[in-house]
């Protein structure tokens, strides 16, 4: 997701055990699918999209737990302003992509969406909200050189 100039907040997942920083956003892919979408109202450029998702992973699954955000007009939103009809967590059927979770110390800040690059990058593949594989994406070149997450050369 490229969001402005600013690096952008992370979003939040359970995975493990452990809370860790989610460089994706997935509801972004069901805001593409839906003919509209809540008016989230973005209080700093740190955070464009306006809302703060938080993630789980359970029994090889991704589910949306929470959702934090203020909406235009002044209300907090939560999952319920997406999913009115459900009162706990939400499968993300509408997600297939890769889940990118960024892993030991950062190497280059990047001053742009979710570019800034870490020492390695845990990659979820998702196909319908179901988790099908897992790799580890080391950043470091052999010549001490830094790549991007996205970049598959080395």
């Amino acid at each position: 997701m490229e969001v402005g100039m600013t690096a952008q907040f992370a979003e939040k997942i359970l995975y493990r055990g452990e809370e860790m920083a989610l460089l994706t956003t997935p509801l972004a892919d069901l805001f593409t699918l839906r003919e509209s979408k809540p008016q989230f109202d973005p209080d700093c450029t740190a955070l464009i999209r306006g809302y703060m998702g938080t993630w789980q992973i359970d029994e090889g699954k991704l589910w949306l737990i929470a959702l934090e955000g203020k909406l235009k007009d002044g209300t907090d939103s939560q999952v319920t302003t997406l999913f009115p009809d459900t009162s706990g967590p939400v499968l993300a059927d509408w997600f297939s992509g890769t889940l990118r979770i960024p892993q030991g110390e950062l190497l280059e800040y990047v001053h742009s969406g979710f570019k800034s690059i870490y020492e390695r990058d845990l990659l979820l593949e998702v196909d319908k909200g179901c988790i099908v594989s897992e790799s580890v994406q080391h950043n470091t070149r052999s010549d001490g050189s830094t790549r991007p997450w996205f970049d598959d050369e080395d």
